[in-house]
């Protein structure tokens, strides 16, 4: 299995390596018209490339700080004429696999090689950026059948977020608290591919953060990252805490009809343990309450996987790809396995059970981090498989004697105050 290069590539290509002649650019459209008098006189057997441009396949639900942001791009591919003479298809085979344009891809990356070739060997940590590349393609094209290339769009795990990504207000890098496991970002980093490195289809959803119903039990993205001006779309926000929400974790719906707004369970706790702290602080026993049972009500949730359509080209059916023999040998250390770092271009800058979370790490929310007093105090969990879910809070304090040591309070939104059934 050969690996994909991504920009930019070196002028000696390894044979570990799938080859691939073209590059892709981006051009200002703007300066080609200022120059176009100037081009009048140019042979016909010798046409200037043409500015292509590409409509961008993602429409996030969130925003950039540009409402008209559309993250369409401007591009030719390199060399033009060598890439325009190909034949365009609609699909391609590979391995007895058939790919789609618009369709997604995983693509080898050196990770990927170094745990086919040792798989036995025991390798660091892996993280979400270890595994393969995912890619959507845009366009197919070949010479002939060893000579099959496609231009893609690179979806980007969030550990590959390069330093200095806005993310709202805030400049980033990598992954952040409110990204899930399988959680890839939609990106308009375009580059082109020797189809060879594709070692498998990929299936990726659009979550809807808007529709509470929309569960997600495979990769999926929300966000979009525009490499122009370095600019993340933004993320729903939930809670009292006014806060992305975190798919792998558990959050509460609010049972209140003038209210349905949706909670962190870490939230939820947090405010809790404040208000148990403030009632007994560090030496008052607790003294039991009865607890009002309500019926609960339904939190079903279905899978949604929003369908996407792709623009219609005219195009050969399909090519059958026979890959070249040399690309056998593989040479790791000749292999990049990071996206490129990105510069912008202007001149400033398995089936899921219901959402499971964690405590969160104290780097992750500092400003609680800051104001816990109750720790190594008391402790809670919520119990959500109770109707109506509750509290149960333990008092930790071995030098208070008396009251009860673990108790169980109503769940309480954070924002109406209502008990959630």
């Amino acid at each position: 299995m050969a690996t994909a290069r991504k920009r930019p590539r070196p002028d000696v290509v390894e044979e570990s390596q799938a080859e691939c002649p073209f590059s892709v650019i981006h051009p200002d459209p703007n300066e080609k018209e200022k120059k176009t008098k100037r081009r009048r006189q140019e042979s016909e057997d010798h046409p200037q490339p043409k500015i292509l441009l590409q409509a961008s396949p993602f429409s996030p639900m969130g925003k950039f700080k540009d409402p008209n942001n559309t993250m369409d791009r401007h591009y030719q591919v390199q060399p033009y004429q060598k890439w325009m003479d190909m034949t365009r298809y609609n699909s391609f085979v590979l391995n007895g696999v058939k790919y789609w344009s618009e369709g997604f891809i995983f693509v080898a990356n050196s990770s990927t090689i170094e745990r086919q070739k040792n798989p036995g060997e025991t390798l660091q940590p892996r993280k979400k950026s270890d595994d393969d590349w995912v890619a959507r393609i845009l366009e197919i094209r070949a010479s002939d059948e060893h000579h099959v290339y496609a231009r893609v769009y690179w979806m980007y795990w969030p550990d590959e977020l390069p330093p200095g990504t806005q993310d709202g207000k805030k400049l980033i890098q990598g992954r952040q608290w409110y990204h899930g496991a399988n959680e890839l970002i939609a990106s308009n980093h375009m580059d082109v591919i020797n189809v060879v490195s594709v070692t498998a289809a990929a299936t990726v959803n659009q979550w809807d953060e808007t529709n509470e119903d929309d569960v997600q039990q495979a990769l999926y993205w929300r966000q979009a990252f525009d490499v122009r001006s370095m600019e993340l779309s933004s993320a729903e926000l939930r809670c009292k805490c006014n806060r992305p929400e975190n798919p792998d974790k558990r959050l509460f719906g609010c049972s209140n009809e003038d209210c349905k707004k949706w909670l962190h369970d870490e939230c939820l706790i947090h405010e809790a343990l404040l208000k148990t702290f403030k009632r007994l602080g560090t030496d008052k026993p607790h003294k039991p309450t009865p607890i009002k049972e309500e019926e609960s009500g339904e939190g079903a949730k279905r899978p949604l996987s929003p369908s996407e359509s792709g623009a219609a080209q005219t195009a050969e059916q399909s090519i059958d790809v026979k890959p070249e023999e040399q690309q056998h040998t593989i040479k790791l250390d000749d292999v990049e396995n990071v996206l490129p770092g990105i510069k912008a271009e202007n001149s400033t800058v398995s089936v899921a059970e219901p959402k499971r979370r964690g405590r969160p790490r104290k780097s992750e929310h500092a400003d609680q981090a800051a104001a816990k007093p109750y720790e190594g105090l008391f402790e809670a969990v919520i119990h959500s498989d109770l109707s109506p879910p509750v509290l149960e809070i333990t008092d930790l304090r071995e030098s208070v004697t008396g009251g009860d040591k673990s108790w169980t309070e109503p769940l309480q939104c954070l924002i109406c105050g209502h008990e959630i059934q």
